[in-house]
């Protein structure tokens, strides 16, 4: 039975939380859950070569890849070294769930645009507060992804034959 008081949503609306389910942020989230996030979403259009943020900035947004690639990067020394390729529906700036964090690489276009969707750290805080089941949905995905990234960090170091030294991951002085 449809419940006619239900909220109901857009063509638009529907396709946009079609996408953002397949993002591994808002994967556990529903259709009005999602719709939380909406206002917040802004659109940005980057060029080939610009960074979207460099290591050790505050993490003030989330991205997710609408259109394009971003490619994120570490700097050894005087050279960047690329991590990861990103793709449309694939988010990154994910410590911005957090509180008060860094960031932990840097983000520039590989494409010779992109389209981006930005959702503000404060908007995220904001949709957490006023929802702790969707924070809570949220921050399970995070730890999911930081878990299966923990275990391709410890595979590759096997792979390494120790050529860098894992302990200092666990120690805490920065």
């Amino acid at each position: 039975m449809i419940n006619p008081f239900s909220k109901t949503f857009t063509p638009s609306e529907l396709a946009l939380f079609d996408f953002l389910s397949q993002v591994k942020f808002f994967e556990r989230l529903r259709h009005h859950e999602m719709h939380r996030f909406l206002p917040a979403i802004h659109q940005r259009k980057y060029k080939k070569n610009e960074v979207v943020f460099f290591r050790n900035d505050p993490s003030q947004a989330l991205y997710i890849v609408k259109k394009g690639m971003v490619k994120l990067t570490i700097d050894i020394k005087e050279n960047f070294e690329t991590i990861l390729e990103l793709r449309a529906g694939e988010a990154f700036g994910e410590n911005s769930l957090l509180q008060d964090s860094k960031r932990i690489y840097t983000a520039i276009v590989e494409s010779e645009e992109a389209e981006l969707m930005v959702i503000p750290h404060f908007s995220i805080q904001e949709i957490f507060e006023a929802n702790p089941k969707i924070r809570g949905k949220v921050m399970t995905s995070l730890a999911e992804f930081y878990n299966q990234n923990n275990q391709k960090l410890f595979k590759s170091y096997q792979g390494s034959f120790g050529f860098f030294n894992l302990a200092q991951m666990f120690d805490s002085e920065e």
